[in-house]
């Protein structure tokens, strides 16, 4: 009886235990890679859409006090003075 209880090769079981298939850690990783990626390629093919279809942004008006301001740095006297 005490036959039957014995392991005749202690060994092997280390390798019975091998993992098989991907790392856990891997898949993680490739998953969370891939969605930075789309993320990145997403927004850069958002921003050239925009910059094709969008119309240039209007500037904003200067007021009349700046460019007084602008003109007497220049040298340039304004009108009327």
């Amino acid at each position: 009886m005490s036959d039957e209880f014995e392991f005749a090769d202690k060994g092997n079981m280390i390798y019975e235990t091998e993992a098989k298939g991907f790392n856990p850690g891997l898949i993680v990783l490739l998953v969370v890679g891939g969605l930075v990626v789309m993320f990145l390629v997403g927004n850069f093919v958002l921003y050239y859409y925009a910059q094709k279809t969008l119309p240039p942004r209007k500037k904003k008006p200067v007021s009349k006090k700046k460019m007084k301001r602008e003109r007497l740095k220049q040298g340039v006297s304004a009108p009327g003075e």
